[in-house]
Protein backbone atom coordinates (compact mmCIF):
# COMPACT_ATOMS: atom_id res chain seq x y z
CA UNK A 1 0.00 0.00 0.00
CA UNK A 2 2.61 2.35 0.91
CA UNK A 3 4.65 1.88 -2.86
CA UNK A 4 1.59 2.15 -4.49
CA UNK A 5 0.50 5.70 -2.66
CA UNK A 6 4.08 6.44 -3.62
CA UNK A 7 3.43 5.39 -7.03
CA UNK A 8 0.36 7.34 -6.96
CA UNK A 9 2.64 10.70 -6.12
CA UNK A 10 5.12 9.91 -8.35
CA UNK A 11 2.37 10.24 -11.01
CA UNK A 12 0.99 13.08 -10.04
CA UNK A 13 3.62 15.09 -9.55
CA UNK A 14 4.80 13.93 -13.39
CA UNK A 15 1.72 15.63 -14.39
CA UNK A 16 -0.25 12.54 -14.85
CA UNK A 17 -3.78 13.36 -15.86
CA UNK A 18 -5.44 10.50 -15.23
CA UNK A 19 -4.28 9.78 -11.90
CA UNK A 20 -4.92 13.27 -10.59
CA UNK A 21 -8.62 13.30 -12.32
CA UNK A 22 -8.83 10.10 -10.40
CA UNK A 23 -8.30 12.06 -6.95
CA UNK A 24 -10.20 14.75 -7.22
CA UNK A 25 -13.08 12.77 -8.33
CA UNK A 26 -12.37 10.75 -5.24
CA UNK A 27 -12.47 13.75 -2.56
CA UNK A 28 -15.72 14.98 -4.05
CA UNK A 29 -17.18 11.90 -3.92
CA UNK A 30 -15.42 12.20 -0.04
CA UNK A 31 -13.47 8.47 -0.22
CA UNK A 32 -11.97 7.92 2.94
CA UNK A 33 -8.19 6.90 0.85
CA UNK A 34 -8.77 10.46 -1.01
CA UNK A 35 -7.71 11.96 2.53
CA UNK A 36 -4.57 9.51 2.67
CA UNK A 37 -3.64 10.33 -0.65
CA UNK A 38 -3.65 14.01 -0.07
CA UNK A 39 -1.71 13.91 3.27
CA UNK A 40 0.84 12.08 1.01
CA UNK A 41 1.18 15.29 -1.61
CA UNK A 42 0.60 17.98 1.32
CA UNK A 43 4.42 18.43 1.98
CA UNK A 44 4.73 19.24 -1.97
CA UNK A 45 2.26 21.41 -1.77
CA UNK A 46 2.85 25.83 -1.78
CA UNK A 47 4.61 26.72 -5.27
CA UNK A 48 1.84 27.56 -7.18
CA UNK A 49 0.23 31.47 -7.86
CA UNK A 50 -3.18 30.64 -7.32
CA UNK A 51 -5.64 33.33 -8.85
CA UNK A 52 -9.72 33.28 -8.12
CA UNK A 53 -12.05 34.36 -10.29
CA UNK A 54 -15.67 35.57 -9.74
CA UNK A 55 -18.49 37.75 -10.47
CA UNK A 56 -21.58 37.38 -11.37
CA UNK A 57 -23.75 34.70 -13.61
CA UNK A 58 -23.10 36.20 -17.22
CA UNK A 59 -20.35 38.31 -16.76
CA UNK A 60 -17.71 36.58 -19.01
CA UNK A 61 -16.00 35.13 -16.57
CA UNK A 62 -15.26 31.68 -18.75
CA UNK A 63 -14.66 33.25 -21.49
CA UNK A 64 -11.53 35.79 -19.43
CA UNK A 65 -10.18 32.65 -18.13
CA UNK A 66 -9.81 31.21 -21.53
CA UNK A 67 -7.97 33.72 -22.84
CA UNK A 68 -5.78 34.19 -19.73
CA UNK A 69 -5.05 30.49 -20.23
CA UNK A 70 -3.84 31.37 -23.73
CA UNK A 71 -1.44 34.59 -22.21
CA UNK A 72 -0.07 32.84 -19.43
CA UNK A 73 0.54 29.51 -22.34
CA UNK A 74 3.20 32.37 -24.01
CA UNK A 75 4.71 33.09 -21.36
CA UNK A 76 5.86 29.44 -20.91
CA UNK A 77 3.98 28.93 -17.95
CA UNK A 78 2.00 25.69 -16.76
CA UNK A 79 -1.91 26.14 -16.16
CA UNK A 80 -4.09 24.80 -14.07
CA UNK A 81 -7.92 25.73 -13.80
CA UNK A 82 -10.59 25.04 -11.40
CA UNK A 83 -14.48 25.52 -13.05
CA UNK A 84 -16.76 25.63 -9.80
CA UNK A 85 -20.35 24.75 -11.32
CA UNK A 86 -23.68 24.36 -10.07
CA UNK A 87 -24.38 20.88 -9.40
CA UNK A 88 -26.70 19.23 -12.39
CA UNK A 89 -29.78 18.49 -10.92
CA UNK A 90 -29.73 15.82 -12.79
CA UNK A 91 -26.88 13.70 -12.55
CA UNK A 92 -25.08 15.56 -9.36
CA UNK A 93 -22.01 15.89 -11.36
CA UNK A 94 -20.97 19.43 -12.38
CA UNK A 95 -22.28 21.11 -15.64
CA UNK A 96 -19.52 21.05 -17.54
CA UNK A 97 -19.99 24.40 -19.97
CA UNK A 98 -16.95 25.71 -18.69
CA UNK A 99 -14.98 23.09 -20.10
CA UNK A 100 -16.62 23.00 -23.31
CA UNK A 101 -15.47 26.74 -23.54
CA UNK A 102 -11.98 25.98 -22.83
CA UNK A 103 -12.00 23.25 -25.19
CA UNK A 104 -9.17 24.06 -27.65
CA UNK A 105 -6.52 23.91 -24.84
CA UNK A 106 -7.28 20.44 -23.80
CA UNK A 107 -4.58 19.17 -26.14
CA UNK A 108 -2.25 20.72 -24.62
CA UNK A 109 0.14 19.27 -21.78
CA UNK A 110 0.81 22.05 -19.77
CA UNK A 111 -3.03 23.10 -19.27
CA UNK A 112 -5.46 20.68 -16.84
CA UNK A 113 -9.00 21.99 -16.31
CA UNK A 114 -11.05 20.48 -14.09
CA UNK A 115 -14.90 21.07 -13.22
CA UNK A 116 -16.35 20.59 -9.77
CA UNK A 117 -19.54 20.37 -8.24
CA UNK A 118 -20.72 22.87 -5.55
CA UNK A 119 -22.98 20.06 -4.40
CA UNK A 120 -24.70 22.73 -2.34
CA UNK A 121 -21.88 24.05 -0.45
CA UNK A 122 -22.23 27.49 1.28
CA UNK A 123 -20.42 30.44 -1.17
CA UNK A 124 -20.84 28.11 -4.10
CA UNK A 125 -17.41 26.74 -3.76
CA UNK A 126 -17.27 22.93 -3.73
CA UNK A 127 -15.71 21.87 -0.32
CA UNK A 128 -13.31 20.08 -2.41
CA UNK A 129 -11.74 23.70 -3.99
CA UNK A 130 -8.54 23.43 -1.46
CA UNK A 131 -7.62 19.86 -1.60
CA UNK A 132 -7.87 20.20 -5.68
CA UNK A 133 -5.50 23.27 -5.53
CA UNK A 134 -3.07 21.49 -3.75
CA UNK A 135 -3.29 18.72 -7.00
CA UNK A 136 -3.10 21.39 -9.55
CA UNK A 137 0.51 22.56 -7.14
CA UNK A 138 2.05 19.02 -7.11
CA UNK A 139 1.38 18.65 -10.79
CA UNK A 140 3.74 21.60 -11.43
CA UNK A 141 1.02 24.17 -12.45
CA UNK A 142 2.70 27.36 -11.92
CA UNK A 143 -0.76 29.25 -11.89
CA UNK A 144 -4.08 28.11 -10.96
CA UNK A 145 -7.52 29.68 -11.55
CA UNK A 146 -10.35 29.33 -9.06
CA UNK A 147 -13.72 30.00 -11.58
CA UNK A 148 -16.68 30.31 -8.79
CA UNK A 149 -20.11 29.95 -9.42
CA UNK A 150 -20.93 33.82 -8.76
CA UNK A 151 -23.49 33.36 -6.15
CA UNK A 152 -23.69 36.43 -4.46
CA UNK A 153 -22.25 37.53 -1.16
CA UNK A 154 -20.76 34.10 0.24
CA UNK A 155 -18.79 34.55 -3.14
CA UNK A 156 -16.18 36.22 -0.87
CA UNK A 157 -15.03 32.52 0.31
CA UNK A 158 -12.83 32.82 -2.78
CA UNK A 159 -10.44 34.82 -0.91
CA UNK A 160 -9.96 31.74 1.57
CA UNK A 161 -8.34 29.92 -1.61
CA UNK A 162 -6.58 32.21 -3.42
CA UNK A 163 -3.34 34.40 -3.67
CA UNK A 164 -4.78 37.36 -6.02
CA UNK A 165 -8.84 37.70 -6.29
CA UNK A 166 -10.00 39.22 -9.89
CA UNK A 167 -14.11 40.45 -9.00
CA UNK A 168 -15.23 40.44 -12.97
CA UNK A 169 -18.45 42.62 -13.27
CA UNK A 170 -20.30 43.79 -16.52
CA UNK A 171 -21.98 47.28 -17.04
CA UNK A 172 -25.48 47.65 -17.47
CA UNK A 173 -26.99 45.54 -15.32
CA UNK A 174 -27.92 48.18 -12.52
CA UNK A 175 -27.19 45.95 -9.92
CA UNK A 176 -23.21 45.63 -10.34
CA UNK A 177 -22.30 48.20 -7.67
CA UNK A 178 -24.94 46.65 -4.88
CA UNK A 179 -23.69 43.53 -5.63
CA UNK A 180 -20.20 44.20 -4.70
CA UNK A 181 -21.09 46.74 -1.82
CA UNK A 182 -22.41 43.42 -0.34
CA UNK A 183 -18.90 42.30 0.44
CA UNK A 184 -17.22 41.37 -2.86
CA UNK A 185 -15.20 45.15 -2.22
CA UNK A 186 -13.26 43.63 0.51
CA UNK A 187 -11.64 40.62 -1.40
CA UNK A 188 -10.81 42.45 -4.57
CA UNK A 189 -7.51 43.03 -5.75
CA UNK A 190 -8.19 43.86 -9.35
CA UNK A 191 -11.62 44.64 -10.90
CA UNK A 192 -12.45 43.39 -13.89
CA UNK A 193 -15.18 45.32 -16.18
CA UNK A 194 -15.63 43.16 -18.71
CA UNK A 195 -17.61 43.63 -22.36
CA UNK A 196 -16.41 47.61 -21.96
CA UNK A 197 -17.93 48.23 -25.00
CA UNK A 198 -20.99 48.33 -23.56
CA UNK A 199 -23.10 51.64 -22.28
CA UNK A 200 -22.65 52.45 -18.76
CA UNK A 201 -18.56 50.92 -19.09
CA UNK A 202 -17.35 54.08 -18.32
CA UNK A 203 -20.08 55.06 -15.02
CA UNK A 204 -18.74 51.55 -13.72
CA UNK A 205 -15.70 52.77 -13.60
CA UNK A 206 -16.00 56.04 -11.90
CA UNK A 207 -18.39 54.64 -9.24
CA UNK A 208 -15.79 51.50 -8.75
CA UNK A 209 -12.91 54.29 -8.20
CA UNK A 210 -15.11 56.38 -5.97
CA UNK A 211 -15.89 53.45 -4.09
CA UNK A 212 -11.88 53.16 -3.80
CA UNK A 213 -11.46 56.37 -2.87
CA UNK A 214 -13.00 55.95 0.56
CA UNK A 215 -10.66 53.76 1.42
CA UNK A 216 -8.18 55.11 3.52
CA UNK A 217 -5.25 52.61 3.71
CA UNK A 218 -5.03 49.20 1.83
CA UNK A 219 -3.61 46.53 3.19
CA UNK A 220 0.53 46.29 1.79
CA UNK A 221 -0.17 49.63 -0.06
CA UNK A 222 -1.75 48.02 -2.99
CA UNK A 223 -4.73 49.66 -3.99
CA UNK A 224 -6.90 47.50 -6.30
CA UNK A 225 -6.66 48.23 -10.13
CA UNK A 226 -9.50 48.78 -12.05
CA UNK A 227 -9.31 47.44 -16.09
CA UNK A 228 -11.53 47.64 -18.77
CA UNK A 229 -11.67 44.57 -21.33
CA UNK A 230 -13.65 45.21 -24.24
CA UNK A 231 -15.32 42.74 -27.09
CA UNK A 232 -13.52 39.69 -27.25
CA UNK A 233 -14.36 39.73 -31.24
CA UNK A 234 -12.27 42.93 -31.09
CA UNK A 235 -9.04 40.93 -31.01
CA UNK A 236 -6.88 44.19 -31.22
CA UNK A 237 -8.33 46.01 -28.16
CA UNK A 238 -9.18 43.15 -26.71
CA UNK A 239 -6.06 41.82 -26.82
CA UNK A 240 -4.29 44.98 -25.49
CA UNK A 241 -6.61 44.66 -22.19
CA UNK A 242 -5.88 41.20 -21.43
CA UNK A 243 -1.86 41.92 -21.49
CA UNK A 244 -2.94 45.08 -19.03
CA UNK A 245 -4.60 42.03 -17.07
CA UNK A 246 -2.50 39.90 -17.54
CA UNK A 247 0.79 42.35 -15.98
CA UNK A 248 -1.89 44.06 -12.99
CA UNK A 249 -1.92 40.20 -11.68
CA UNK A 250 2.19 39.92 -11.93
CA UNK A 251 1.98 42.94 -10.20
CA UNK A 252 0.44 41.64 -7.24
CA UNK A 253 2.02 38.60 -7.28
CA UNK A 254 5.04 40.53 -6.91
CA UNK A 255 3.75 43.08 -3.94
CA UNK A 256 2.48 39.69 -2.20
CA UNK A 257 5.81 38.55 -2.34
CA UNK A 258 7.36 41.57 -1.01
CA UNK A 259 5.28 42.32 1.79
CA UNK A 260 3.68 40.47 4.59
CA UNK A 261 0.12 40.08 2.04
CA UNK A 262 1.80 36.76 0.77
CA UNK A 263 2.30 35.36 5.00
CA UNK A 264 -1.29 37.00 5.52
CA UNK A 265 -3.35 34.76 2.72
CA UNK A 266 -1.75 31.82 3.96
CA UNK A 267 -2.58 31.85 7.31
CA UNK A 268 -6.27 32.67 6.18
CA UNK A 269 -5.98 29.95 4.03
CA UNK A 270 -4.17 27.60 6.77
CA UNK A 271 -7.05 28.39 8.93
CA UNK A 272 -9.88 27.40 6.97
CA UNK A 273 -7.98 24.23 6.18
CA UNK A 274 -7.84 23.03 9.55
CA UNK A 275 -11.39 23.98 10.33
CA UNK A 276 -12.62 21.74 7.74
CA UNK A 277 -10.31 19.13 8.67
CA UNK A 278 -11.48 19.52 11.89
CA UNK A 279 -14.79 18.89 10.30
CA UNK A 280 -14.73 16.65 8.37
CA UNK A 281 -12.71 14.91 11.13
CA UNK A 282 -15.37 15.15 14.11
CA UNK A 283 -18.76 16.67 12.99
CA UNK A 284 -18.89 14.57 9.92
CA UNK A 285 -18.66 11.30 11.68
CA UNK A 286 -21.78 12.70 14.33
CA UNK A 287 -23.76 13.32 11.34
CA UNK A 288 -23.09 10.12 10.15
CA UNK A 289 -24.54 8.03 13.42
CA UNK A 290 -27.35 10.10 14.09
CA UNK A 291 -28.85 9.47 10.44
CA UNK A 292 -27.79 5.97 10.27
CA UNK A 293 -29.45 5.54 13.79
CA UNK A 294 -32.50 7.59 12.66
CA UNK A 295 -31.94 10.22 15.39
CA UNK A 296 -31.82 12.81 13.45
CA UNK A 297 -35.11 12.03 12.39
CA UNK A 298 -36.31 12.20 16.14
CA UNK A 299 -34.62 15.49 16.46
CA UNK A 300 -35.83 17.08 13.65
CA UNK A 301 -39.71 15.57 15.14
CA UNK A 302 -38.62 17.19 18.61
CA UNK A 303 -37.82 20.47 17.09
CA UNK A 304 -40.50 20.89 14.74
CA UNK A 305 -43.03 19.72 18.03
CA UNK A 306 -41.52 22.62 19.73
CA UNK A 307 -40.59 20.12 22.83
CA UNK A 308 -36.76 21.68 22.51
CA UNK A 309 -34.91 24.12 20.67
CA UNK A 310 -31.54 23.71 18.31
CA UNK A 311 -28.87 24.98 20.67
CA UNK A 312 -29.93 22.66 23.66
CA UNK A 313 -29.94 19.39 21.17
CA UNK A 314 -26.73 19.77 19.87
CA UNK A 315 -24.92 20.46 23.43
CA UNK A 316 -26.96 17.52 24.35
CA UNK A 317 -25.64 15.43 21.56
CA UNK A 318 -22.15 17.32 21.51
CA UNK A 319 -22.58 16.17 25.60
CA UNK A 320 -22.56 12.56 24.71
CA UNK A 321 -20.29 12.05 21.52
CA UNK A 322 -17.72 14.79 22.94
CA UNK A 323 -17.78 13.48 26.59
Amino acid sequence: MESEEMEKLRKIQAGDVRTASRLIRNLEDGLPEAKTEIRRIFPHTGRAHVIGITGPPGAGKSTLVDALIASFRKQGKTVGVLAVDPTSPFTGGAILGDRIRMQRHAEDPGVFIRSLATRGALGGLSRAVGDAVHILDVMGKEIIMVETVGTGQQEVEIINHSHTVIVVVVPGRGDEIQAIKAGIMEIADIFVINKADRDGATQLSSELTAMLNMVAEFPGGWCPRIIRIGNVFDPGPFGESLEELVSAIGDHHRRLMETELLGDRMRRKTMVEIHEALRDAILEPILKDLMKSGEMEDIAGRLLRKESDPYTLAEEVARRYLK
